[in-house]
């Protein structure tokens, strides 16, 4: 997925699927590094938030809900005594939160080295801001390009310190869903499909990893799409047992199958994607089980990547359609 020519060969690791987050950064220090994950209080975002603390980084934990913020602040100060752990407001959905939380940010003169775009809802019934945006493509993408738009001058900053900045935007599988269909982003004339907007959302998120290393990799920013695998966290709220049981994920007894992973387990390719020291200046990749996906063959929903995500067109196309929208008064 790099627009680098020639291609590098693809990128492996001494982890896998089954690797913890906190595993993937033993013998790594993160000291005097800033990294801020969204959604970092849950699920994904607190494995990753953990593994990131665990290494000695000040871990900003960006999150909608205060109090489970600071709750889970207060575990990972439990956990590792020394850790600078700092909890911020942000709600993706709302652009004056995103504003307000990188402003807040800015005021501090801070540089920042890692960033996680992490948080992210999934099929839910039609929602719209008030913008009139579709909800899922709203907060997963727009939201998250809006923030780390904002968030620029920081990690520009960063780079030109270390010339290792990274950004990580959590895709999924669910790309091969549906790519973005500029013709009618936010479903006003075409049906509502729960499905389809989160595929098109989680390819924006891909197209937008892939956007940030055409636009900076020469300015120190690593940026790239990481597919988690497969893990019931809170994303899964808004489908019902029914749901879950005819799409095939449990097990008779209603459990999970073996296929999916821990939230640990989860986190690792965002941890490895922030942090290995062999992606340094490795951008526009999309990630999985800690190694670099390849492009998949016809009919594989479990691995690899659709070639929509890859394509740098697609990539610039999006960065500027995101651009206008968030442009627009009022917005």
């Amino acid at each position: 997925m790099s627009a680098n020519s020639p291609s590098p060969a693809p990128l492996v690791s001494a982890y896998g699927a089954r690797s913890n987050a906190v595993d993937v950064v033993a013998g790594l220090s993160l000291r005097n590094r800033h990294a801020i994950v969204t959604g970092g209080a849950s699920g994904l975002g607190l494995e990753t938030s953990r593994a990131l603390a665990s290494a000695g980084a000040r871990v900003t934990l960006a999150v909608r809900n205060l109090t489970q913020g600071e709750t889970a602040a207060k575990e990972l100060r439990a956990a590792f005594p020394n850790a600078n752990i700092g909890v911020a407001q942000l709600d993706l959905a709302d652009l004056a939160s995103v504003r307000s939380f990188a402003a807040g940010w800015l005021e501090t003169g801070a540089a920042l080295d890692i960033l996680v775009n992490n948080a992210a809802i999934m099929a839910c019934p039609l929602t719209r801001t008030a913008q009139g945006w579709e909800a899922q493509f709203a907060t997963n993408h727009l939201g998250h390009f809006a923030l780390t738009s904002a968030l620029l001058p920081a990690l520009l900053q960063a780079g030109a310190s270390t010339g290792d900045t990274r950004v990580v935007c959590l895709s999924s599988t669910g790309h091969k869903i549906a790519g973005v269909d500029f013709d009618d982003i936010h479903f006003e004339r075409r049906n509502y499909n729960k499905w389809h907007a989160y595929g098109q959302a989680k390819s924006a998120n891909a197209l937008m990893a892939l956007g940030l290393h055409l636009k900076y990799a020469s300015r120190g920013i690593t940026a790239n799409a990481v597919h988690p695998g497969g893990i019931m966290t809170g994303l899964q709220k808004f489908l019902p047992l029914e749901e879950m049981r005819a799409l095939g994920w449990l097990k008779a007894d209603d459990t999970p199958l073996d296929i999916f992973k821990t939230p640990a387990q989860g986190a690792s390719t965002s941890v490895w994607a922030a942090t290995a020291p062999a992606l340094k200046g490795r951008g526009g990749l999309y990630l999985e089980d800690c190694r670099q996906g390849l492009p998949a063959e016809p009919g594989n929903r479990i691995s690899g990547y659709s070639p929509h995500i890859a394509d740098p067109a697609l990539a610039l196309r999006l960065w500027e359609v995101s651009e206008r929208l968030l442009s627009t008064p009022d917005h």
